[in-house]
């Protein structure tokens, strides 16, 4: 009787582990399947962003979608200051010389936007980062002449003006290096160039600040651009002394200034500096000299 009891238990015990054994087996067997569902799943939304992404490039920062101003942001909100990734980019054109430079323009009395760089009628004229063309326009003997506006994934829009030719099309996805159109004279031009503008939300950013086209390369793979300063109070002589007017940036000669710290600080090249003020590299800083620097 015993003997049978001992057995019952054993063959018992035996089952209980065999289903347990099978259950852990199928649960085993299950696992990889679920692994690969959840994988396909998260490759599916993965190519489902990516596609809304180049479909509308920057979306959380722009709300609309305009193909007919290079402005059409008058109530969108600025913040105080933005980071623009500038990895991944492409230098529009391989010329290094700027003809004239972002800022007040004094003796035509209005805003310049951009940069102009010199170049030859049917040069080459690539997209600076991926983006969506966004304007693809005309405006004949008028200001930009033949002109294309990019928004890019960055947050950036860019301008290319005076073309002879555009080569895109109104809501086409292009990549960083893309042939977009040709270099011209057309608009309000006094000699074949492109006008380069670099835009966030509708404000002009001087595109020094990003692109060195004298060493043809992005000035750091990231900037970050501060839309408004706070007033200070003018406490002691030692105060801001970066000022901003409706013409330009002005910047007030310290003690231990020179140029290249100076041209570093503004984010612009000493050439350009002295271009603005009508000086050379070699020239003696005064302590206290106002120098204009955009």
């Amino acid at each position: 009787m015993h003997i049978r009891l001992v057995k019952t238990i054993i063959l018992a015990a035996t089952c209980l582990c065999s289903i347990s054994v099978s259950a852990q087996d199928l649960i085993a067997r299950q696992a990889p399947v679920d692994v690969k569902l959840k994988s396909v799943d998260s490759l599916a939304l993965q190519k489902a962003i990516k596609a809304e992404q180049e479909e509308f490039p920057s979306l959380d920062i722009y709300q609309s979608w305009d193909n007919e101003f290079v402005n059409a942001y008058a109530n969108a909100v600025i913040p105080e200051t933005y980071t623009f990734d500038l990895t991944g980019f492409c230098m529009p054109t391989p010329n290094t010389k700027i003809n004239d430079v972002f800022g007040y323009r004094p003796r035509r009395r209005r805003a310049h936007y951009g940069l102009d760089i010199k170049v030859n009628v049917g040069d080459t004229i690539r997209a600076a980062f991926d983006g969506k063309v966004r304007i693809v326009k005309n405006q004949g003997r008028r200001g930009y002449g033949k002109y294309i506006v990019i928004r890019h994934d960055n947050g950036l829009e860019t301008v290319y003006g005076h073309l002879s030719k555009q080569i895109v099309k109104e809501d086409q996805l292009v990549r960083a290096g893309d042939v977009i159109g040709l270099g011209g004279n057309t608009g309000r031009s006094t000699g074949s160039h492109l006008h380069f503008e670099t835009r966030f939300l509708g404000v002009a950013i001087n595109p020094a600040l990003m692109f060195d086209f004298e060493k043809q390369d992005v000035t750091a793979d990231k900037y970050t651009h501060v839309f408004k300063k706070q007033p200070t109070k003018r406490t002691s002589r030692s105060a801001a002394s970066t000022a901003v007017d409706g013409k330009g940036v002005y910047y007030k000669v310290k003690n231990g200034d020179t140029l290249s710290k100076i041209a570093s600080k503004q984010g612009v090249s000493v050439n350009q500096l002295c271009k603005l003020n009508g000086i050379t590299n070699k020239t003696v800083l005064r302590i206290g000299q106002v120098l204009r620097c955009s």
